[in-house]
This record gives structure tokens, sequence and C-alpha cells, in this order.
């Protein structure tokens, strides 16, 4: 059993309108995080993991997913996977628990433009 207490998690900030607090438990299978998204991330084009899927549960808030061909709109309680390899962007008001497989890492986490 590993615990990570609220003290020792980190908080990363994506942009102005995106932080994560990481809970470091150094698993390299799984990982988890509180994102709190207010407006868009990213501010233009989409945010892509190349090796991680995301379970995302919506703790407060509404906003969309946008991907190329496909708006999601949610709301608290609400229960998302993202794939790994999809591109997407937030434009949402809200507060996110989110789950990696494998555990989340910067190096594959890409900003790619609408063209891509």
């Amino acid at each position: 059993m590993k615990v990570c207490k609220k003290e020792a998690a980190v908080l990363y900030k994506n942009s102005n309108n995106c932080q994560n607090l990481e809970y470091p438990l150094g698993d390299p299978d799984i990982n988890v995080s509180v994102a709190t998204v207010n407006g868009k991330y990213p501010v233009s084009g989409y945010c892509i993991n190349l090796e991680v899927k995301e379970l995302l549960y919506i703790m407060e808030g509404t906003g969309k997913l946008i991907k190329k061909d496909e708006i999601i709109e949610f709301k608290a309680g609400d229960v998302i996977l993202i794939e790994k390899g999809e591109a997407y962007r937030w434009d949402a008001n809200c507060k996110v628990l989110i789950s990696c497989a494998p555990a989340w890492y910067e190096k594959q986490h890409k900003l790619i433009d609408e063209e891509s």
C-alpha cells in the first residue's frame, strides 16, 4: 500500500487556465492528480498523451472536451476515459480527479497545433 498525504502533493501550473495538484506515489503503473481548469487549455491547438490513458472524474463544475470531430459536454459526477493518442482541448470551469495508467510523465504529453 502506498499513501500520499495532501501536504506532499506538488502543484504544477500548465498554463494560466490549468493547474494540477500531483500526488507522487512513485508507482510507474498509475498516478493521480486533481486538475483545476478555468477557461481553455491549451489556448490554441490540442493536447495529446502519447503513452497514457486518462480516467477523469468531474468533481465540480461543467465544461467541454473538444476533439477535432466531436465535442463532449460534461458536468460534476461524470466520468470520461481519454485513450492514449487522442487529441483534445478543454473549455471548462471545473475541478477534475485524473488517474493515468501508466503513470503520467511530462515528456509524453504534447501540445499540437490545429492542423496536426
